[in-house]
């Protein structure tokens, strides 16, 4: 594999990120140098860059041909998949294409930033014509309203992007995946297929959402105090069984977070509204009486700023728990979530709460990706020459090889981030590299996730810092004792510490050469080492040492 070869020529797949992860993904195709690129999500950041909320594939590679991007075509709405287009878009400056629910979606996020790129809402099965790429939307199902696998017929072949995708017989919302249409694309032929790897390492079926239905019904009906579901704000067909199962058990329905209303806004501007009756604002919930009162919840992963965990932390304006009420978790945990999960149930349960999850009821969650049983049909129908994993950690991307292999595909790929495959012409083969990426945001700014601010506030996070604040005059002599300070490592009553560090800056002062002295650089390089040496010794710590020197 060469690091050098053309990522212009030919045929070619580059993923920028949801290789390796799940979440961040950002996939570009590539036909003799006019590129089309399919989603651009989000992941939620772990407490390793704190501070950070979200990362993103850094689009580097792309934004330096964004003259030569045809377009970014959408799956569907969840936030790994569309979460990043406010962010990064002016950095590919495409029009963009996506069902009437996902664009929909997609219009609160560009609102936030204010941008206002060239959009174009496609039908379901709908066709659109890019450059050497002709794109067939293709119904499937999943947890949100209108997800479409990507037929992309190029000059070289078909490819098949599958986006996220399941098989259900019954999705409640929606219509079943168009098996047929599947079938016709693979009897036509398909080169290659790109596809979800969440899934591969279950076995069987994924379940069916009517399932979930009658299970919530049975569990709600059950209860005798408050009720709450978490749940998926995306996930309208989840929302609409809450809301349905609530009813059949005589209770109001009361939605607690913005994006809950953001997603039925959506479906009412798709054409698709859900049913669900009156709703109770949240500051008239209170009047309900216990066991004819619930709440849909954001917040099923641990969010500390969604609803569920202020009101298991007691901080909810408007909604208290406790002994007696129930919280349903109707949601899987995506991985990298479990700890913050895990807290949020462990508070309500210290209320007195009891907390019913799929582990204890499994049919209160059935996930929105493909197991086993269905990866095998889907290759069953398209028959594809080639498979490459993508949307998932390692483990996923490997097993979902192994069942290509056990299924008849010979050509099976596991990429990285940045990897370059060619797709045509010749075989299906990892050819180099392209330059990838993490960026985060932090606050309302775009930084590299390996940036020195975010590796010092890492520092910082696990050894404090230090300011040491010098006043000297032209030749660097002292005109008063150094000033310390140690936020987040020293207390106010730590004077030996303290008195120590200060004693090191004064000796390091006094040893530095008078030239050095003069030279704000070398005498702040030779007091941090200082100070750092001496609050090793007296704290174990090696924190982030600042040193600002005054000149009078």
């Amino acid at each position: 594999m060469s690091r050098r070869a053309d990522p212009d020529t030919g045929l070619v797949f580059a993923p920028l990120g949801g290789v390796g992860e799940i979440g961040m993904n950002l996939y570009a195709y590539g036909c003799d140098g006019r590129w089309l690129v399919v989603d651009c999500g989000i992941m939620f950041q772990d407490d390793k860059a704190p501070g950070v909320e979200l990362v993103m594939a850094d689009p580097a590679f792309l934004a330096e041909r964004s003259a030569a991007i045809e377009g970014l075509v959408l799956t569907h709405a969840h936030e790994d998949h569309i979460g990043a287009v406010a962010w990064l878009w002016p950095r590919l400056g495409c029009p963009i294409y996506a069902t009437p629910f996902t664009l929909a979606m997609l219009e609160s996020r560009l609102a936030e930033t204010g941008i206002d790129p060239e959009r174009h809402a496609v039908p379901l099965d709908g066709r659109i014509e890019l450059g050497p790429f002709a794109v067939r939307f293709v119904a499937l199902t999943h947890s949100i309203p209108e997800p479409s696998a990507l037929a992309i017929d190029t000059p070289y072949g078909t490819l098949i992007h599958s986006g996220d995708w399941k098989l259900d017989p019954d999705p409640l919302l929606g219509e079943p995946a168009e098996e047929g249409v599947l079938k016709e694309i693979g009897d036509r032929g398909v080169l290659a297929v790109i596809g979800d790897s969440t899934n591969a390492q279950v076995p069987g079926h994924s379940g069916s959402e009517a399932t979930v239905r009658a299970a919530l019904a049975r569990e709600i009906a059950a209860c005798t105090g408050r009720v709450a579901v978490g749940c998926f704000a995306s996930n309208a067909a989840r929302v609409e069984s809450v809301i349905a199962a609530a009813r059949a058990a005589g209770r109001e329905v009361c939605l607690l977070g913005r994006s809950l209303y953001r997603v039925l806004d959506a479906c009412a501007a798709a054409g698709r509204p859900l049913e669900t009756g009156r709703l109770i604002p949240e500051n008239e919930a209170g009047y309900v009486p216990n066991d004819r009162i619930l709440y849909v919840a954001t917040g099923s992963q641990g969010e500390p700023r969604a609803a569920l965990a202020r009101i298991a932390g007691n901080t909810h304006p408007n909604v208290a728990f406790g002994a007696g009420d129930t919280v349903i978790f109707s949601s899987r945990v995506i991985p990298g979530n479990e700890k913050a999960v895990l807290e949020v149930q462990n508070a309500f349960a210290a209320l007195g709460v009891e907390v019913v999850t799929a582990r204890d009821v499994p049919d209160i969650h059935v996930s929105g990706h493909p197991a086993q049983d269905e990866l095998a049909r889907f290759y069953e129908l398209l028959r594809p020459r080639s498979l490459i994993a993508v949307h998932g950690e390692t483990l996923h991307l490997e097993a979902h090889a192994k069942l290509a292999q056990n299924v008849g595909i010979q050509s099976v790929i596991v990429p990285f981030d940045g990897v370059l495959v060619r797709l045509a012409p010749g075989a299906v083969e990892k050819i180099g590299t392209v330059p990838s990426g993490r960026l985060a945001l932090d606050g309302n700014r775009i930084l590299e996730r390996d940036s020195e601010i975010l590796r010092n506030r890492r520092r910082i996070m696990y050894n404090g810092c230090v300011v040491v604040t010098l006043v000297v005059d032209g030749m660097g002599e002292m005109l008063r004792p150094p000033s310390l300070t140690a936020p987040a490592l020293l207390d106010l009553d730590d004077e030996d510490p303290v008195d120590l560090a200060i004693d090191a800056a004064v000796e390091a002062v006094r040893q530095t050469p008078a030239k050095g002295r003069r030279d704000d650089g070398i005498l702040q390089e030779a007091v941090r080492r200082a100070v750092r040496r001496s609050l090793l010794a007296s704290t174990g710590k090696k924190p982030v040492t600042c040193v600002q020197i005054v000149r009078i």
